[in-house]
């Protein structure tokens, strides 16, 4: 399901270079799909099909856009990643995303899971707390036409109150501890998935499901990822 306009605007396709207009790097984003995606056991249709067909060059430094399609997180500036292809996928299939779900992402970064996300759900809203970050990122995913996507520079511990409550929140950010107001604002019968544990040390990604008002968590991986900033 395409959440986009049908068409990127022509200017903007006019500002990139020929080979994004083009999309040469289909090849590299098909076997990134087949070797890193499927190959790893993620089998939801939606979550392949939104890994297929998201631009990932369009979200990374064009110094870096040769590593695009790599098995591996990138720097986006400001101390920041976008995360590996495959712990990308795996997020999104983890919280089940259904068509006319509302998802809340916390940690935009340059907007990669976002962007993901909106390819298959109704709504996303994500936060990101570096304001730098986060006006580019907005820029970006408005220049690429996603309508399906709202944005706003803030602290992401208090989520987004005033559009809860949301059926998946997805935390791209290690935090010590999981957001009491996260879980708050997780609809009943909605899954969240976060990273927890010590900053810069190996964290564990864990799934929180809430279920007619009670809580359940469960600790799935080892990852590493760049620590949950607060405002001062």
């Amino acid at each position: 399901m395409n959440k986009r306009c049908p068409l990127v605007p022509i200017a903007f396709l006019l500002l990139l270079p020929s080979a994004w207009a083009d999309d040469a790097y289909r090849p590299q984003r098909e076997t990134m799909v087949q070797t890193q995606i499927v190959a790893r056991g993620i089998k939801d249709n939606a979550t392949i099909q939104a890994m297929r067909t998201v631009l990932r060059h369009l979200f990374v430094a064009p110094s870096l856009i040769d590593s695009a399609y790599h098995d591996q997180p990138l720097p986006i500036g400001y101390g920041q990643t976008i995360s590996q292809p495959y712990i990308v996928a795996y997020m999104t299939e983890l919280v089940r995303p259904k068509a006319a779900d509302r998802v809340l992402e916390i940690g935009a970064g340059s907007g990669y899971q976002a962007a993901v996300l909106a390819e298959i759900v109704k709504q996303v809203y994500t936060i990101e707390i570096i304001p730098e970050l986060g006006n580019a990122t907005r820029d970006r995913l408005q220049k690429l036409g996603y309508q399906n996507i709202q944005m706003r520079v803030a602290d992401g511990h208090d989520g987004w109150p005033d559009q809860a409550p949301f059926d998946a929140i997805v935390v791209t950010a290690a935090a010590e501890y999981i957001p009491p107001p996260l879980i708050k604002q997780l609809k009943d019968g909605g899954r969240m998935v976060i990273p927890v544990g010590s900053p810069f040390l190996v964290q564990t990604l864990m799934l929180v499901e809430k279920e007619k008002g009670s809580v359940k968590t469960t600790s799935l991986v080892p990852v590493r990822f760049v620590p949950f900033r607060r405002s001062p």
